[in-house]
């Protein structure tokens, strides 16, 4: 039998290269186009024109203020312009911008915090912050009107911007990313998107959401087509009314548009396809969708660690119950202890460590070597398509995050009230999945609730907290997570 594994040859990026002066280039070409068009309250449009002065303009704000090649840019900015603006602004001057999740409790930031060590934060309005050595930049509306300034030739290789991500110990990690990560991203117009030169990409997500940033901006802006952001609106009435040609959220925002008791075929005429990442998309929803619009959905595969890498796409849709294929330029193979596995049988996904595409390591760890093994469980048909079967870890999935149970389990024991903890996902009904909390003690399950929240990010916190008289363990004492799901009792409140 065949092994699992498939190499590909990537494009060759250039050894002098920035991102954010080639996430910008296409659009010098063209720089009347629309860029970028925000909608609800406070509508604006951005041409290319606007954009990329703008950006050169925030660059030479940053470094007025004494931020350097290299340095380290905290960004805790909400669902903002400001974002990309100072992303981009940041990696123009060869600085490595860090966005972290506005959900994010400060207390959650203060690990985060002495890990980077940033030179500055810029720090968004109504956000909160632990205390920090680092100047804070609050006048971020100063740094548009700096004088503008080039960008740095740096090196493909060069760190290009940092982000966080749940490890599976409960301790989140940085990962670092190479200026040559959003030249990888190529793989994905193909193996993914099927983008076109005219198309508009409207993607459900905030702005401090790197799949945003990383399929609803810098991608078509590197392709020199108009990204649309939502700040409020309905989404079925926004996509009649904006009418985009590509639509990319995560499963449970597909699942909602479906609960809208309009005319769906009418009101995404315009759209050519979906897509789908951040969880597993389960069929159940693929086919209502396609139902009730008429059009495909393709889902892709991936994780902070190198974005997405296996997917389906307009020109190979994938069969139901397969996930897609590996993306022409990627080389994956699915592992076992003694190597690949033969085709047909499961296995743990693996990136080679060639991947453009693949981090160039954890913050203050050695960087992956050979084969990069991501935690999906999966099994690869003898045609190279993927067939998703869950996780070879405990990590969750909520809004598309993957989240550590340790650490939700963690700020559980932490309350007086709750003697133990144990963490784990739960479907109250078909295709749908939340993160369950089971504690033990004299708790509450509201009080617990409501402390939670001032502890954790809103997309980590527990849907469902019920209170039992024991957890269940294993021979040696410890806790039997696996078995937690058959507690689940879904009448409780």
């Amino acid at each position: 039998m065949e092994p699992s594994i498939v190499r590909g040859t990537p494009p060759p990026c250039p050894e002098r290269f920035n991102l954010a002066a080639y996430v910008l280039s296409a659009g010098r070409a063209v720089p009347e186009k629309e860029a970028l068009r925000l909608v609800g309250a406070g509508r604006e449009s951005w041409s290319y024109a606007r954009l990329i002065e703008t950006v050169e303009r925030v660059a030479g704000g940053l470094a007025a203020v004494g931020l350097e090649r290299g340095d380290r840019l905290l960004l805790r900015l909400g669902n903002e312009v400001d974002f990309p603006l100072l992303f981009l602004g940041a990696n123009a001057l060869g600085a490595v911008p860090v966005p972290v999740s506005a959900q994010l409790a400060a207390a959650e930031l203060s690990p985060m915090i002495a890990l980077l060590g940033p030179k500055m934060v810029a720090l968004g309005e109504g956000l909160d912050l632990p205390p920090v050595k680092a100047p804070v930049l609050t006048d971020l509306a100063a740094l548009r009107r700096a004088a503008p300034v080039g960008f740095a030739d740096t090196a493909k290789d060069d760190p290009a911007y940092i982000v966080f991500t749940s490890g599976s110990g409960g301790r989140a990690k940085a990962v670092v990313h190479a200026q040559r990560a959003v030249w990888a991203r190529r793989m994905m117009w193909e193996g993914w998107y099927g983008l076109t030169p005219d198309d508009v990409l409207f993607h459900a997500g905030a702005f401090n959401w790197t799949y945003t940033l990383g399929t609803g901006l810098m991608d078509p802006w590197a392709a020199g087509v108009t990204a649309l952001i939502r700040r409020d609106g309905a989404l079925p009435e926004v996509i009649a009314a904006e009418r985009p040609t590509i639509f990319a959220a995560v499963p449970g925002v597909y699942r909602q548009i479906l609960k809208w008791d309009g005319d769906l075929h009418v009101a995404c005429a315009s759209l050519r396809h979906g897509l789908s990442a951040g969880e597993s998309l389960q069929a159940s929803l693929r086919a209502e969708w396609r139902r009730r619009t008429g059009l495909e959905l393709h889902e892709a595969l991936g994780m902070t660690e190198v974005s997405t890498y296996v997917s389906s796409s307009p020109a190979r849709p994938a069969p139901d119950g397969i996930t897609g294929w590996p993306q022409p330029g990627r080389s994956v193979a699915v592992l076992d202890e003694n190597g690949p596995v033969p085709r047909g049988d499961p296995g743990e996904l693996a990136v080679h460590a060639s991947d453009p595409g693949l981090m160039l390591g954890y913050l203050g760890e050695d960087p992956p070597r050979d084969w990069f093994c991501t935690g999906d469980r999966v099994e690869m048909l003898e045609d190279g398509a993927i067939r998703y079967l869950g996780r070879t870890d405990d990590l969750m999935t909520a809004q598309g995050y993957r989240v550590s149970p340790l650490e939700v389990e963690a700020a559980l024991e932490a309350l007086p009230e709750v003697a133990e903890a144990g963490v784990c996902e739960v479907s109250p009904k078909p295709g749908t999945r939340i993160i369950a909390g089971f504690i033990t003690g004299p708790a509450d399950a509201a009080g617990v609730k409501a402390q939670l929240a001032a502890r954790l990010a809103a997309y980590k916190c527990p849907k469902h907290i019920q209170i039992v008289a024991d957890l269940p363990r294993g021979p040696t004492g410890k806790l039997a997570r696996r078995a937690l799901p058959a507690l689940y009792d879904p009448e409780l409140p």
